[in-house]
């Protein structure tokens, strides 16, 4: 059975939902944990838990935003364990609203740059580290948002989206040199980002056609199983496989069933 003990695991956006959650359970594995997010005391609270279990953990505040603090977070980990053997690329955020009623600098801009252009920088500035010893491990959380586009997300689902598409293009193009590169594609799950799209009541009213949310250990569950035997791309709940499976099949129908949500929809603005 394959052993993630001793493993350096290095997981951004480490304070709260899927990253909070695999830390912890990374850290059962034997993991050595860097937990980089942008709230300190959080990183420190989980750190300590996991201490206290017997575990071993590292905080580093990182803004995802700032080139400067991923550089720092990269050559903090380096400075401590030599090495970095797996990449949870975590961090993200989430905008739920019209197209219209979006601002472009928060909405936007700053989503784009938190979702895709982050996780690019980090995995790019890891990357030659793990070339350099011919292995490695990048797991990049994306979602299903990725693989089928609805109304009210349009930003975030070309986040991950472009995610999506960088992450089948690197692992293409690293394979062959030892690094490995995985996809998570999750469903709505409880966590801080399905507290937050509910506030838009058209957005939520569909969620609540899938009543049958993940909750967060879970999702961070199959993330450490796939970094127990890796997998280009993982879709949960398994029924999303389906729903993708249409939208690249069957797109016409899936324009339809949005048209209808839309236009019923549009009295909530």
């Amino acid at each position: 059975m394959p052993n993630l003990k001793n493993k350096v695991v290095l997981i951004t956006g480490a304070s709260s939902g899927f990253g909070e959650d695999a830390a912890l359970l990374f850290a059962r594995e034997g993991c050595k944990v860097v937990l980089a997010a942008r709230r300190m005391d959080r990183l420190q609270d989980l750190a300590a838990k996991i201490q206290d279990a017997g575990g071993e953990a590292i905080a580093i505040p990182v803004d995802i935003l700032n080139r400067a603090d991923i550089e720092n977070m990269i050559e903090t980990t380096l400075d401590l364990y030599s090495h970095i053997d797996i990449l949870f690329n975590n961090a993200g955020i989430g905008r739920t609203d019209w197209l219209e009623n979006m601002s472009l600098e928060r909405d936007i801009e700053t989503l784009i740059r938190v979702n895709l252009i982050g996780l690019i920088q980090v995995t790019r500035i890891v990357l030659p580290h793990m070339l350099a010893r011919r292995q490695g491990h990048i797991i990049n959380m994306a979602s299903v948002a990725g693989l089928i586009s609805a109304p009210l997300i349009s930003t975030y689902s070309a986040s991950k989206a472009g995610a999506r598409a960088f992450t089948d293009s690197l692992r293409r193009e690293v394979a062959p040199l030892g690094i490995k590169v995985s996809g998570i594609y999750p469903g709505p799950a409880s966590t801080e980002f399905g507290q937050h799209v509910g506030k838009n009541e058209a957005y939520a009213s569909v969620r609540s056609i899938f009543n049958l949310r993940m909750t967060s250990e879970y999702v961070a569950r199959r993330v450490v199983n796939v970094a127990k035997y890796p997998r280009r791309s993982l879709i949960i709940p398994w029924w999303f496989r389906i729903l993708a499976a249409l939208e690249a099949t069957f797109p016409a129908f899936v324009d339809w069933v949005s048209y209808i949500f839309s236009k019923q929809k549009h009295e909530y603005k």
